[in-house]
């Protein structure tokens, strides 16, 4: 079912990315089929979206122009030159408009990152859908656009307007992560350049690179191993390396996969993931061995059959005696045993935003950093909650809980320190443990390093920065060298390098204040009372809903504050629902996930292709008297 004919808005911001310095107008893309992709660069699920479109841009490269329109979530994603720097950490090869007052954005009546709309090559919008899992859908879509608009005479076919940005070169590009070696070198997971690096200890001088520099997934010898934007990586203990046969463990990313790579030859192996992105709510996580097996990839463990989503970082965990991952893709940690060859769910309900208690009720958002005190507490860093988070056991107990020690939630965010239960972070993604059980955490997009001290007498702690003016640190290894003082190797990762900052032994810091932020999007208003929820869905031409294996969408409602709802919260099969709002809360937030799967229609096809669509809206909304009664969120249509 296509949208009624609607002339697409006029692309406005304050400036074009990967053009040469043209700008560009709708009027510039009449005659190609416009993908519009609405995103932010601190969303993983945007990032999602990058990589499903990459073959689509290739596929359709002469009729097909992807326009990243960048409608920024946190203060720091205006800045253009961190902009510039995401897009190209991100390999982003398509035109991208600068939209930091959300202006285009809110043309297009975007409600969610990631949000994707079609223009036609009459200038008309054709689709509008949000979330990830849309490829096959826009596939369809762009097939049937081609012979539409080829048979009308409408179709101009040709190169688009993506223009290059100049190359550039160093040894580190975009790093992510570091670990000091047994042999006292350093390796990076150097993420720009889809490789490992090992450095001499001055954390500058190239020993050697691990992986082609080609992205892809591949196995073998260090100069034909391929990674995709590996981030995390851990150093096993020395008894655990010698039984499974490599000493470190890499969460690369891009490929959702985890990789082993054996020391003393640089060969690299897949561990855990088979190259594929699990879905929340899909029934194929766990997928026979030889099943779109890449290339020079054997599965032989039960790890290896299982799909991942995004793995960010990897630690030990001694009371596991395991590896715990910080599964960004889909806001929870797991834990992958290297000798049993299995991995499972450890932590997170996979839905998005900052609830504490036990590990099976507590929501994550990207979850990302992750380090171990001494005793034991597991410590994790929250990216889109701009949180310090902990995973622990209460004394004398086995059961794992979740607690917050800075962060208040999706939209706030900022530089404030002091008591930590109204201090702020903004997007940090690398923790690590002090040697005095105080935790430094890398705050990224406040370009600085902040301390968090537990409180003695069980209050909230106190927070304190410890460097400022750093390039996106993300992440932090700790070091002691002989005379006391503390130092701490800092991954810049916009600046392309390690940095090494010495600190006193008295781990006071300063205190700051840069002020709070709450991300400004505009606000839906909705009357009080009974509140029509309608999450629109249509499959794509030739498919249909694929309830095989149980019913084919779900729909999860909960709000901020939870007093915004009187009823209607909670899951359920139907895309639709009543819900009754409260007339005596003026604003909050609706939080609403929608999940949808489809399959090949044809009865003639023994084994269908299937798809899974899914989203997470987080809508802010006014209740006002004599508002509409109804709220509409397009998934698919």
């Amino acid at each position: 079912m296509r949208l009624p004919r609607v002339r697409a808005s006029e692309l406005v911001g304050r400036g074009w990315l990967n053009t040469g310095g043209a700008d560009l107008s709708l009027a510039d893309l009449r005659g190609k089929i416009v993908l519009l992709d609405f995103w932010t660069f601190c969303c993983i699920n945007c990032l999602h979206v990058l990589d499903e479109l990459r073959e689509l841009e290739e596929q359709y490269r002469d009729v097909l122009v992807v326009i990243g329109v960048h409608s920024p979530k946190f203060v720091h994603e205006a800045d253009p030159v961190a902009l510039a720097a995401a897009v190209e950490r991100y390999e982003v090869h398509h035109p991208v408009l600068d939209d930091p007052e959300l202006v285009t954005w809110s043309a297009y009546s975007a409600r969610a990152w990631p949000t994707l709309v079609v223009v036609d090559p009459e200038g008309y919008v054709v689709a509008h859908m949000a979330g990830e899992g849309h490829q096959h859908n826009l596939a369809v879509l762009v097939r049937e656009l081609v012979a539409e608009h080829e048979a009308k005479g409408t179709l101009h076919r040709g190169d688009g307007p993506y223009v290059p940005p100049p190359a550039t070169s160093s040894t580190l590009r975009f790093p992510a992560s570091v670990v000091r070696l047994p042999s006292g070198n350093l390796l990076v997971a150097d993420a720009g350049h889809h490789s490992l690096a090992e450095l001499a200890p001055d954390a500058e001088a190239l020993v050697r690179r691990i992986g082609s520099g080609e992205r892809g997934l591949v196995d073998g010898e260090p100069g034909d191993a391929r990674f995709s934007e590996p981030n995390g990586l851990c150093v096993l203990p020395d008894e655990v390396a010698a039984r499974v046969g490599y000493d470190v463990v890499v969460a690369d990313t891009v490929n959702h996969a985890l990789r082993g790579v054996r020391l003393s030859d640089g060969s690299v192996l897949t561990i855990a993931g088979n190259g594929r992105q699990s879905m929340v709510g899909a029934n194929d996580n766990v997928v026979d061995g030889m099943d779109a097996v890449p290339p020079g990839v054997l599965f032989t463990t039960p790890a290896q059959c299982t799909k991942l989503s995004s793995p960010w970082d990897v630690v030990w965990y001694e009371p596991l005696a395991a590896i715990v991952v910080a599964m960004a893709g889909n806001h929870t940690l797991w834990v992958f045993d290297p000798v049993a060859g299995s991995v499972h769910h450890l932590a997170g309900t996979m839905n998005e935003g900052l609830v504490d208690g036990p590990v099976d009720e507590a929501w994550f958002a990207q979850t990302s950093g992750l380090a171990v005190a001494p005793d034991g507490r597991l410590w994790l860093a929250d990216a889109e909650v701009s949180a310090l988070r902990w995973v622990d056991s209460p004394p004398g107990t086995a059961e794992l809980l979740v607690g917050t020690a800075v962060g208040a939630g999706l939209f706030d965010f900022g530089h404030r320190d002091g008591p930590a239960d109204h201090a702020l972070l903004q997007h940090p993604l690398g923790v690590a443990v002090l040697p005095d059980g105080s935790v430094a955490v890398a705050d990224t997009y406040n370009g600085a390093v902040r301390r968090y001290a537990p409180a003695s007498d069980g209050g909230p702690g106190e927070v304190t920065t410890l460097a400022r003016d750093l390039a996106e640190p993300s992440d932090l290894l700790v070091e002691v060298p002989p005379d006391g003082a503390i130092e701490l190797l800092v991954v810049e990762s916009a600046a392309h390098r390690v940095t090494r900052v010495r600190l006193p032994a008295r781990l006071a810091g300063a205190i700051l204040d840069h002020g709070a932020h709450r991300t400004q999007r505009p606000v839906s208003e909705i009357g009080p009372g009974r509140l029509r929820l309608d999450v629109v869905f249509t499959p794509a031409a030739g498919q249909k809903y694929d309830d095989r294996y149980g019913a084919s969408t779900r729909l999860q409602v909960s709000s901020t504050p939870p007093g915004l709802l009187f009823d209607g919260a909670g899951a359920d099969v139907p895309l639709e629902r009543i819900l009754r709002i409260n007339p005596d809360v003026t604003d909050g937030v609706l939080h609403v996930t929608a999940q949808a799967a489809s399959c090949d229609a044809d009865p003639a096809i023994e084994y269908p292709a299937c798809h899974l669509n899914q989203q997470d809206w987080g809508v802010p909304v006014r209740v006002v008297a004599g508002g509409p009664s109804v709220l509409t969120l397009p998934l698919h249509g």
